[in-house]
């Protein structure tokens, strides 16, 4: 599925934490985004340590497991959003949630719709062997050496984390955006999607221009931090996306 969202051409992506604001919150806002032009969903499974994520994400994080959010409830979450949606699902995650559940929670997860899946503290050599597209992270810090090696064990695109440190909203784009992406596509042939940071309109159409797809997570989960309704979910990824007329 994933495959065939970038083969449509240019590809939006959204994040949001399952959970945040309680997993009927979750649905709604997941679908809102989708009704907004949204081609690909990432659902972060919450994590005690999300070490790869600024304020924003953390604090969804937290709220999620305050609220008592366990990882079983992917499966039910998943199974509802595939009944009203085809646009592929990420699961983006950590490495510890995936070694406590085991193999069983992938398949899992595959079977109720997900597509791909986000490990962001696991290298490529340790990934599970699943039916589920490893989406693997390459940052502007690493060598070449290293983006052939992950080029190879990828499937579905290249996460292109555009800027040092943590996930967050960011007024622009990193100058070395374009020299890195055009290495990335020198080591391989799949679609490359730009993220960490991306947070108005202007900064996504810059992704675009260097990119096959942009990534906004940071930027909803603060609106939805705030309760926002769904019908104000679909007008700010209407906003957001340069593909769309103002």
């Amino acid at each position: 599925m994933i495959t065939e969202a970038f083969a449509k051409g240019a590809v939006f992506i959204a994040y949001l934490t399952l959970g945040d604001g309680g997993l009927e919150y979750s649905l709604s806002s997941a679908l809102a985004l989708v009704k907004g032009g949204v081609d690909l969903l990432e659902i972060g499974l919450p994590f005690t340590d999300p070490v790869a994520d600024g304020p924003v994400i953390q604090q969804a994080m937290q709220r999620s497991l305050d609220r008592g959010t366990k990882a079983a409830d992917l499966i039910p979450f998943l199974q509802a959003l595939r009944k009203e949606t085809d646009v592929p699902i990420v699961l983006f995650t950590y490495y510890n949630p995936i070694l406590a559940l085991g193999k069983t929670f992938l398949d899992q997860a595959k079977q109720a719709g997900a597509s791909g899946m986000l490990v962001v503290d696991l290298p490529c050599e340790l990934y599970p062997e699943s039916d589920l597209d490893p989406i693997l992270v390459i940052s502007t810090s690493t060598p070449q050496e290293r983006v052939e090696k992950i080029a190879k064990k990828a499937r579905g695109f290249i996460y292109y984390a555009c800027q040092m440190g943590t996930t967050g909203m960011r007024s622009t784009l990193p100058a070395h955006s374009a020299h890195d992406i055009a290495r990335i596509k020198e080591a391989t042939s799949l679609p490359v999607a730009i993220g960490f940071g991306i947070s108005k309109r202007e900064t996504a159409q810059e992704g675009l221009k260097l990119a096959d797809g942009f990534v906004v997570g940071s930027y909803f989960v603060d609106a939805m931090s705030r309760g926002v309704s769904a019908e104000e979910l679909t007008n700010l990824a209407k906003q957001i996306d340069p593909r769309r007329p103002l």
